[in-house]
């Protein structure tokens, strides 16, 4: 995680680095003789990002004034769920539960809108999480999500073929992009550099805009009542696996983190507020 002191990398050398990263992983399953059609690098990349996720939050509950059973409560409470989710999520989408036709109802849809909902629901009234957040620094949220590169594999895809361009161009670069701006804002974030909130705040806008306009267009062009889009060349892969588990658990789960990340942002400028008003009273009562 990035700490909340002034960083030795500057915004640009993290942009660039990320870059640098995220061409040499896309440009690999082109590459190497049989990487098009391996599925290691999502299988690792997507594996890599819950244990993160775990991590990070016991790394943020560390940091709070909460008794060490009350952290592992909390923890527990983060994990189980979210570990339950993700493994029911792999289950339907390796069992092709999510495939054209495989179910009558719109499974990936449900998937989708249910837990995203019913999770920012419930994490944005606890008053554990809202504990996390104001112990945790408000750049770890916004650094995070620099795994949003994965969706870079919707080009891949739409290179060799495998994805029509209407829905793999605008949501692949979206993702790439939403993925390459993190680790400098946070940067910014943890230097304290004027602007970086609202930094922080436009980026979580492009984010969710991102996630929107992929589901959207992933709706369109596959196989399904909701299809207006690429008749001559439908989008399969948004139901194949393990591709269409980014879909069906990682876009929801980037909902929340945003959720979270914009309330932990609100709640910071509430505190820097109050803290301003205050010196100001004192100011004047002196």
């Amino acid at each position: 995680m990035l700490a909340s002191n002034n960083s030795m990398i500057g915004p640009v050398l993290a942009l660039g680095g990320t870059a640098v990263m995220t061409a040499i992983w896309l440009a690999a399953p082109v590459t190497v003789p049989g990487g098009q059609q391996s599925e290691v690098s999502v299988i690792v990349a997507l594996l890599a990002v819950h244990i993160a996720t775990l991590a990070g939050a016991w790394l943020g509950l560390s940091r709070t004034s909460l008794t060490v059973s009350q952290r592992r409560t909390t923890w527990l409470a983060i994990s189980i769920p979210l570990t339950l989710w993700h493994g029911a999520a792999w289950a339907i989408v390796a069992n092709g539960l999510l495939l054209p036709g495989a179910i009558p109802i719109p499974l990936l849809a449900l998937m989708i809108v249910v837990p995203t909902v019913v999770v920012i629901f419930l994490v944005t009234r606890s008053k554990r999480i809202g504990v996390l957040l104001d112990a945790m620094p408000v750049n770890w949220l916004v650094g995070f999500q620099v795994y949003r590169v994965i969706g870079g594999v919707f080009l891949i895809n739409w290179w060799v073929g495998n994805t029509p361009g209407i829905f793999a161009v605008p949501a692949g670069t979206g993702d790439v992009i939403t993925g390459l701006l993190p680790l400098p804002t946070a940067i910014m974030l943890a230097n304290g550099r004027p602007g970086s909130g609202r930094s922080a705040l436009v980026w979580n806008f492009i984010g969710i805009s991102d996630l929107v306009l992929a589901v959207m267009l992933g709706a369109l062009t596959s196989p399904g009542p909701l299809q207006h889009l690429a008749f001559d060349h439908p989008n399969l892969l948004t139901g194949s696996y393990p591709t269409a588990i980014i879909p069906a658990f990682t876009v929801p789960t980037s909902l929340v983190l945003h959720a979270l990340s914009l309330r932990q942002l609100r709640r910071r400028s509430r505190r820097t507020t109050a803290q301003a008003e205050g010196r100001v009273r004192l100011f004047q009562g002196s």
